[in-house]
């Protein structure tokens, strides 16, 4: 039987405030302009707007910035019913500068976050059962009572016949101590079909000493991890997944599975206005392609394209492209195949 909804989406949201002053230093920039976000938030917009039937299940304050939110996603189509309200948790905020190519300072307001206080019980009001695919980051992992209402998700999920996909969205100063993302992470795994991630997240997620970590939690790029990369992929599919696969910017992405076959697709070369939402564009379109029945060269490659439009765009969930966009972009490169 088929399930109502091709994708559910459980994690992190947020209003994004990413500053119009594009090129000035942080300290110089003089207004935002008010977008929404987090992984999962984008994922799901961005696999809605290329024809999927998306659900979200995320947590929101009772507050302005929640409407603000649901707002948003309830215009574009997302399913939010199973979002529940977290009276006295406030939704969270991101503020951005962008400094292009390669600078782009963060700051994440999370204390007290609604998202974080998703439960089992609201796992259970959800389509976990009903659903193609289920996604979520790594992020959810990080606290209590999410972490673990999202292990019982991917259990109840992958029991009804789900894909379950971890996008592993590392992000260091959301965790006590970096080596717990790593151990909460490879203890997931075991529930997880397919892993996507950077060199730098893959790397993170093996690691059981930090020092070879930097964390400069002020800008995205100092999030640097040495580390055996091939190994750490070797390690993540003998634990349970069938699929890794690594996120390699303007290089595109490289696919590894199981079987020991290793899939290099090329990206889309563009000039770089903000690399935020990049890696949330490349989810979206990858899972669209994956849901639909797309061979695994052809889904990364629709995500490369989602990704690089993005890039050149200044916010996240706003800017995902629709399949009308991407064909047009992709023309010039001789088209997905």
């Amino acid at each position: 039987m088929s399930k109502t909804y091709d994708s559910l989406h459980m994690g992190r949201s947020s209003i994004d405030l990413y500053s119009n002053d594009v090129g000035s230093p942080f300290v110089n920039i003089t207004s935002f302009a008010a977008y929404v976000g987090g992984s999962p938030t984008n994922i799901s917009v961005g696999a809605h707007r290329l024809g999927l039937n998306t659900a979200l299940l995320t947590g929101l304050g009772v507050d302005p910035v929640g409407d603000f939110i649901l707002n948003f996603l309830n215009n574009e189509g997302v399913e939010t019913k199973y979002s529940p309200r977290k009276p006295g948790h406030r939704t969270s905020a991101v503020v951005l500068g962008i400094e292009p190519p390669d600078k782009f300072p963060l700051v994440y307001y999370r204390d007290n976050c609604a998202d974080i206080e998703m439960t089992i019980d609201d796992v259970l009001a959800s389509p976990v059962r009903d659903c193609e695919v289920f996604q979520f980051a790594g992020t959810n992992l990080c606290k209590e009572p999410s972490r673990s209402a999202t292990m019982f998700a991917a259990e109840v999920a992958r029991q009804a016949g789900a894909k379950v996909v971890l996008d592993i969205d590392f992000r260091p100063d959301q965790w006590h101590d970096a080596r717990a993302f790593g151990v909460t992470v490879r203890s997931a795994a075991r529930l997880v079909d397919l892993v996507i991630g950077t060199v730098d997240e893959i790397n993170a997620a093996m690691l059981t000493d930090t020092s070879q970590m930097s964390l400069t939690h002020s800008q995205v790029s100092d999030t640097k991890v040495a580390g055996d990369t091939a190994s750490a992929i070797q390690q993540f599919l003998s634990m349970g997944p069938e699929i890794v696969i690594e996120k390699r910017g303007q290089h595109g992405a490289r696919i590894h599975e199981k079987n020991g076959t290793v899939t290099e697709v090329p990206g889309f070369p563009v000039e770089i206005y903000n690399i935020l939402g990049a890696g949330d564009a490349f989810g979206a379109g990858f899972i669209y392609g994956y849901v639909k029945g797309w061979s695994l060269y052809r889904s990364a490659r629709l995500g490369n394209a989602c990704g690089a439009i993005v890039v050149t765009k200044h916010g996240c969930a706003n800017f995902m492209p629709t399949m009308p966009e991407i064909e047009a972009f992709v023309e010039s490169y001789g088209g997905l195949d």
